[in-house]
């Protein structure tokens, strides 16, 4: 198992990245947004400890029935992502988090019933999970390089046609079913909320690809919202 912890700066977030997340594309938000958004930015920066981890295991694609079988465990990933996995070697499985304080803050502000505080802390925590994830992408490419791997796309449960149920099973494949902290309610929902987790895949002959929103009905994934 590979993992890190990561503060703010760790991240590279760039302001655009949550104002994207919080819907204003390529615009700006108007001077109040801004200097709420810089004010939860500031305080957040003194105590995040956002956090990855990720491990490699070989694994069988079975494109046909969109079926990786990894660790004794099936998951049953759909056409889509089984189609940008084919090629793979071997496989890494990841989670990467906001974490537990950045729950526990999220809710003194639900608490307090400021809702402008509540939708802009929504949006940096979006983005503080996948710039941690970038960081793990960051940390196995490390290790990928000697061998002159690459690597595909994250791909993670409830996108691109692989079920949210799918959690379950990727889950129980780390070694005490709470990577990072994070933990799962009987309905799949990760706990912290602000965490991602999901597959990628290795090999000498892979590619990263853009996504290929032409091939999925999700209207609503992140992914899309990315210029």
């Amino acid at each position: 198992m590979t993992g890190g912890t990561l503060g703010y700066e760790d991240l590279n977030i760039a302001p655009s990245d949550i104002h994207t997340q919080m819907g204003y594309g390529g615009s700006v938000p108007d001077d109040m947004t801004v200097i709420e958004t810089e004010k939860i930015v500031d305080e957040i920066k003194r105590w995040l400890k956002a956090r990855y981890c990720f491990f490699i295991s070989d694994g069988h694609l079975d494109e046909a029935d969109s079926i990786l079988e990894t660790m004794g465990r099936k998951l049953m990933l759909g056409k889509v992502i089984a189609r940008q996995l084919r090629g793979s070697e071997r496989y890494a499985f990841f989670v990467a988090t906001a974490g537990v304080a950045f729950e526990e803050y999220q809710h003194k502000l639900m608490a307090a019933g400021d809702m402008v505080k509540v939708f802009i802390a929504d949006a940096v925590g979006s983005v503080i999970a996948e710039k941690a994830a970038d960081c793990m992408e960051q940390g196995l490419e490390t290790l990928l390089e000697p061998l002159g791997w690459k690597h595909t796309n994250r791909f993670s449960p409830g996108y691109c046609g692989w079920d949210v149920s799918g959690q379950q099973q990727l889950f129980k494949m780390f070694p005490d079913g709470k990577p990072c902290g994070v933990t799962l309610s009987a309905s799949s929902l990760m706990t912290p909320i602000k965490s991602v987790s999901g597959v990628i895949g290795l090999g000498p002959k892979v590619r990263k690809l853009e996504y290929s929103c032409g091939l999925c009905g999700l209207t609503q994934c992140y992914k899309r919202k990315r210029p």
